[in-house]
């Protein structure tokens, strides 16, 4: 039986503005675009504009999705962070080719990434897990992340447990199976909503290490 939701969802669509966007206005690197509309998402006050979707395929081809913080960016690509045991980190082991989205619906933007992620290395993974808050560093350690757990108190019980164990220690060390990836784009679009869903749509195709092709892709 169709709810009465489901028969108003259609009734939820609005329309976007034509701030419109062409080619010419994003700069040649497609890194560089990202900065600047990753900016203004901050400048409007978005709650955590860095927030994005990463979604990964398993060794199997089953498809999963998953939103996550960016944590470093720069020349070479997109740096999360994450549990190595995590069904995303086991997908990503598997199978690195990787897609994100980062959904600035206030905007009427969205960014499309696919790229491949590789680990970072482990001299990079201790400096960023050296600057998270403590009680961030014993959730790494305590949580079996995206396993079966059988309650609540099952966890609180961890916490507690790795709390004590780093009771007298002022240093915190990193989980071995802590740690970044580093997805490197080959691929990035930038789409802008326009009026009569006529959306705006800039696509960069990487060419080599410092090239990259673009071009618009029709709504």
């Amino acid at each position: 039986m169709t709810s009465d939701l489901s028969r108003d969802l259609a009734s939820w669509r609005r329309e976007y503005s034509d701030q419109g966007l062409d080619v010419d206005d994003l700069p040649d690197n497609p890194i560089s675009a990202f900065v600047e509309w990753l900016s203004a998402a901050r400048a409007v006050g978005l709650h955590e504009p860095n927030a994005m979707v990463v979604s990964t395929v398993s060794a199997a081809g089953a498809p999963s999705s998953r939103m996550v913080l960016l944590k470093t960016l720069d020349a070479r690509g997109f740096v999360f962070y994450t549990n190595f045991n995590s069904r995303k980190g086991r997908d990503l082991l598997a199978n690195p080719a990787c897609a994100l989205l980062f959904p600035w619906h206030v905007l009427e933007r969205q960014v499309r990434i696919e790229g491949v992620a590789s680990r970072v290395d482990e001299v990079e993974a201790d400096a960023y897990f050296a600057g998270r808050p403590r009680g961030s560093q014993l959730g790494a350690w305590a949580s079996p992340q995206s396993d079966v757990v059988p309650d609540l108190a099952f966890l609180r019980e961890r916490y507690t447990t790795e709390s004590d164990r780093f009771a007298g220690s002022d240093v915190i060390p990193r989980p071995p199976q802590w740690s970044g990836f580093l997805v490197r784009p080959h691929l990035m679009e930038f789409w802008q909503g326009r009026s009569g869903r006529m959306h705006d749509r800039i696509q960069f195709s990487r060419l080599d290490d410092n090239r990259w092709r673009k071009e618009r892709l029709a709504p």
